[in-house]
C-alpha cells in the first residue's frame, strides 16, 4: 500500500425529508446570500425546489434562481451563473439536482472568485486557489460529486469535456434523500448505476500491490451494486435499494476505496470524447467503453482480472487459464450492463465506427500517452474504440 492523506470533509445528511434542512446547513455553513443552482423542471415540478425555499426563508437567508443544466453541463450556463452571482453578491452555491449540476456549480464557484477565464483550469492541471462554498441536494444516485472536489464540463465550441479537482471544491454538505430518486426513468437509473460501479473499477485495476483492505471495500460496492440496481429496475419506489445505492455512489467516488493505491481513469478519459461528441449519458458511454478497455489491457494483470470475475461475479476459477476466468469476468460485467438497459456497442449508443479518428484525435493525445493501470498510446484508444464498436454478448 501507497502512503496517502485523506480528506473528505463534506457533512452528509442522509435520510427521508433531509432537503428541509437545507437552510440550516447553509448557515451553518456561513451562507448569506445564496445561488439555487438546478436542472430541468423536474425539481419545479415535484415541489423539491419549493421545499428548498421554504428551508432558506426559514432561515432568512435571501436567494437568486438559475436553473437550465443541461446533462453534460455547459460552460455557457457557468458564464452566466458568473455573471449572475457577481452581479447579486451570492457568497453560497446550493446544488440542486444530479452530477451535472454539481459539476457545473463547481465550475461557478471557482470562476467567481477569478479574474480569467473559469475553463483556464479544466484540463489543464491549473490549481484552484479560490472558491465559493458549496451544498448539494442529490437528486440522482451516479456521479459521487456531492462527495468529490472533481466537475467534467463540456465546452460548446468544439464540444470539448474536460475535468479539474481541488479540495476547495468539496461541497461542505450534501443532502441525501434516496425518495427523490425514486421517479427517475429506469435508463436514468442505469445510466447512474454504471457511473458508480465505473469508479470503483476505475480505482479496484492497480499496480499497487497488497492493498486488500480497499480491494475488499471495492468488491462490497460492486457486489451491492449487482444486487441492488436490479431491484429497482424492477421496483424503482424500493427506498431500502435506492438508499444502498445512493450511498455506493458517494462512498465510490470520496475516494475512500482508493486510498494507498494507483488508479486508472483512462475508461472516463476515453468515454468523455463519446459524451463530448454525440452528447449521450455519461453512463451510457462508459457501458459502452469500459469493457472494451477491461480486454484490451487484461493481460497486464490476469489474475487481477480472474480475482474480479471470481469475487464480483461468482465465477469459477480456471487455474490452470485463468485467462479464461478473466475473459468471463469481463462478459459478466456487459451481460449485466446489458440486462438493466445499457448499450454495449456503438450502434446501441448510437455512435459512429468512421467517428474513431475524430474521437482518438478530440482526446488530443498526440505521441503522447495517458498513463494508468496501461499507458495507452493514440493507437491503442483506437483499438479499444474499435473493441467497443464491435461488442457481442
Amino acid at each position: 500500500m501507497e502512503n496517502f492523506s485523506f480528506y473528505s470533509p463534506t457533512e452528509f445528511v442522509f435520510g427521508r425529508e433531509t432537503e428541509n434542512e437545507c437552510g440550516k446547513y447553509v448557515r451553518k455553513f456561513g451562507g448569506t446570500k445564496v445561488l439555487i443552482h438546478y436542472g430541468s423542471g423536474s425539481a419545479v415540478k415535484s415541489g423539491l425546489l419549493d421545499r428548498v425555499k421554504a428551508s432558506l426563508d426559514a432561515e432568512s437567508i435571501p436567494y437568486v434562481e438559475l436553473g437550465g443544466v443541461q446533462p453534460n453541463p455547459r460552460d455557457t450556463k457557468i458564464y452566466e451563473g458568473i455573471e449572475l452571482c457577481r452581479r447579486e453578491g451570492v457568497d453560497f452555491i446550493l446544488s440542486v439536482g444530479g452530477g451535472s449540476c454539481i459539476d457545473s456549480s463547481k465550475g461557478i464557484a471557482l470562476g467567481v472568485p477569478y479574474d480569467g477565464d473559469f475553463w483556464d483550469f479544466y484540463g489543464t492541471g491549473k490549481r484552484v486557489e479560490k472558491a465559493l462554498p458549496i451544498g448539494t441536494v442529490l437528486t440522482i444516485a451516479a456521479a459521487g460529486s456531492e462527495g468529490s472536489g472533481a466537475s467534467v464540463v463540456t465546452k460548446e465550441d468544439g464540444m470539448l469535456k474536460r475535468d479539474v479537482g481541488s479540495d476547495l471544491l468539496r461541497p461542505r454538505f450534501s443532502i441525501l434523500n434516496p425518495e427523490l430518486t425514486c421517479t427517475l426513468p429506469p435508463y436514468q437509473t442505469a445510466c447512474g448505476a454504471t457511473d458508480i460501479m465505473a469508479h470503483v473499477f476505475e480505482r479496484y485495476f492497480t499496480n499497487t500491490s497488497e492493498v486488500e483492505i480497499t480491494d475488499r471495500l471495492c468488491e462490497a460496492v460492486l457486489i451491492t451494486m449487482v444486487k441492488e440496481v436490479p431491484r429497482v429496475i424492477a421496483d424503482p419506489m424500493n427506498y431500502e435499494a435506492r438508499a444502498n445505492i445512493m450511498w455506493a455512489g458517494t462512498v465510490a467516488h470520496n475516494d475512500i476505496v482508493g486510498v494507498g493505491r494507483s488508479q486508472d481513469w483512462n475508461s472516463h478519459k476515453i468515454e468523455h470524447e463519446l459524451s463530448g461528441l454525440y452528447d449521450c449519458a455519461h453512463g451510457a458511454g462508459l457501458a459502452v467503453v469500459m469493457p472494451a478497455w477491461m480486454e484490451f489491457v487484461m493481460n497486464h494483470n490476469i489474475m487481477r482480472f480472474a480475482q474480479a470475475a471470481v469475487r464480483i461475479w461468482g465465477c469459477e476459477m480456471n487455474f490452470e487459464k485463468p485467462e479464461e476466468t478473466a475473459m468471463r469476468g469481463i462478459r459478466c460485467f456487459r451481460r449485466f450492463l446489458h440486462d438493466i438497459g445499457m448499450p454495449i456497442n456503438f450502434a446501441e449508443l448510437g455512435a459512429k465506427s468512421e467517428d474513431i479518428p475524430v474521437l482518438v484525435e478530440k482526446l488530443g493525445l498526440g505521441d503522447r500517452k495517458t498513463g494508468g493501470f496501461v499507458s495507452l498510446s493514440s493507437d491503442d484508444v483506437a483499438e479499444i474504440f474499435r473493441i467497443a464498436a464491435n461488442a457481442e454478448l
